[in-house]
């Protein structure tokens, strides 16, 4: 079968993809452009048709360019947004046929070998190509050739109206590099025509091996391979049942079946779940849902196997349960990892304890303390959720600090010292022993009206009571707080 290759280019792919999620809302004439940090400065990474039209061009300062056009809009360039978009393109690719590949970063391959005549032809389906992708608000060139070398050197260098030959086309057409290119330029030689009716034997002499490989590889004298898009892994597992279930030991007996398939898959892949949904298909059609997340990701099915009792017990099997389906929705990286056991152990356990807890309120509304790095005891922490972040080991800090921290109560006291008896929440307490003080100083880069006070002078201080209590001075506001309680 004759081989055709169809090459897609998105010239203008990081703009477009921002467009597309309503940057100009819906005013696709206002000029804008994407930009990123380079040579010391901004400068315009990616830009719409009315940018171009005002003289805007790529590489080109962005003040210089607001200079230029003062009602410029703007948003900083993100290449992963953008690679992740071309991975969905590629995706919608293969409506056209199965071997679907990436081209660099603005570009798909599509192996088009014996689909075209499902589409009415390969005129016609470059023409279905076009229009899906100009009502989709992309600005994407396409054409057909033999070769992939080619097919690319038509999107990049050739017009609609040219026809699959490249003769015609400048050198540049052949994917050679910038000095090469004006090397082969200043000789004269400006278009592939010129360069094909030297000798291979001078091509290879004077400008080196891979200018007659690019050659050789638009022209057909050498193969070159696609490399198309890899299938995502499918983590789900199925087993039909020749008789209806209704018990949960039994429904937890296939559920444990399914695991054991389940973890091995995700064990190949070095990945763990952290979403999982058991469905239970009835013999009426309907469908029961066990939805399990997890507070780390797990490949472990003795682990996740009783996570499931609960929500399995207040299924309805109704008449009876003929199908059971296992999927990990959510998945994470988990690389082999050598721990000891005791530690495996205590981790594990934790991981368990938030998961069972986690299923009944909500993940997110376990939350745990983290250090965060501040002198001022108010942002000496952070909480964030239990599930998705790791416990510190220590807490790192010159004094200690009270075990209970609340906003300042203000207390009656003279003097730089702490006042030897004072009220505080309706007690009367007498100071035993003092340490302090020790001085914080506010942090001037953030805005705090908390600290607009200036300095403090903490105190540990022990009353004959038994109280605790961590107290506090302002030297230039004069007066007494208490803001902790100690164990």
């Amino acid at each position: 079968m004759r081989k055709r290759v169809v090459s897609m280019w998105f010239p203008n792919l990081p703009s477009d993809r921002v467009l597309r999620a309503g940057a100009l809302n819906g005013d696709d004439t206002r000029p804008f452009v994407v930009t990123h940090h380079a040579k010391n400065t901004d400068r315009i990474y990616c830009l719409n048709n009315a940018a171009a039209a005002q003289g805007l061009h790529r590489d080109m300062g962005f003040s210089d360019a607001r200079a230029y056009c003062p009602d410029l809009q703007s948003c900083p360039a993100d290449p992963i947004a953008d690679a992740r978009f071309l991975q969905m393109l590629a995706r919608w690719g293969k409506r056209y046929c199965p071997w679907v590949g990436i081209d660099g970063v603005d570009g798909l391959l599509l192996n088009i070998a014996g689909s075209a005549h499902l589409f009415g032809g390969e005129d016609a389906m470059l023409d279905d190509m076009r229009g899906r992708l100009s009502r989709a608000g992309l600005q994407g060139r396409v054409a057909v050739a033999d070769t992939r070398g080619a097919a690319w050197a038509l999107t990049h260098f050739g017009q609609r109206a040219q026809g699959a030959d490249i003769a015609h086309l400048p050198v540049a057409a052949l994917r050679l590099d910038a000095k090469t290119d004006a090397t082969l330029q200043r000789l004269g030689l400006r278009k592939i025509a010129d360069l094909t009716a030297l000798p291979r034997a001078t091509i290879a002499r004077r400008f080196g091996p891979d200018v007659v490989l690019r050659l050789d590889q638009a022209t057909g004298a050498r193969d070159e391979d696609i490399s198309p898009l890899k299938d995502a892994p499918n983590y789900g597992v199925r087993m039909t049942l020749p008789d209806p279930i209704g018990l949960s030991g039994d429904v937890m007996a296939g559920a444990e079946r399914l695991l054991e398939r389940l973890c091995a898959k995700l064990k190949d892949q070095d990945m763990g779940a952290r979403k999982l949904q058991l469905h239970l298909r009835r013999v009426d059609q309907a469908a029961q849902v066990v939805e399990l997340r997890l507070a780390a990701p797990m490949r472990d099915a003795a682990r996740i196997l009783p996570l499931f009792e609960r929500g399995v017990g207040e299924v309805d099997a109704g008449y009876g349960i003929d199908q059971i389906r296992l999927t990990a929705i959510q998945v994470e990286s988990l690389p082999k990892a050598q721990i000891t056991h005791g530690v495996a152990t205590r981790t594990q356990g934790i991981d368990d304890l938030i998961t069972r807890i986690g299923n009944r309120i909500g993940l997110d509304n376990i939350h745990r303390f983290l250090p965060a790095d501040s002198h001022i005891p108010e942002r000496s922490f952070q909480i964030a959720a239990a599930a998705y972040s790791r416990a510190e080991g220590a807490w790192a800090a010159l004094r200690p600090r009270p075990l209970q921290l609340f906003a300042p109560e203000p207390i009656a006291g003279a003097g730089a010292r702490p006042p030897q008896h004072f009220r505080w929440r309706r007690m009367a307490l007498t100071v035993g022993h003092a340490t302090g003080p020790e001085r914080i100083a506010p942090e001037w880069w953030l805005t705090d009206d908390n600290w607009r006070s200036g300095l403090r002078d903490y105190w540990k201080v022990d009353t004959v009571q038994g109280r605790r209590l961590w107290l506090y001075y302002t030297p230039q506001n004069p007066g007494w707080f208490v803001q902790g309680e100690f164990a």
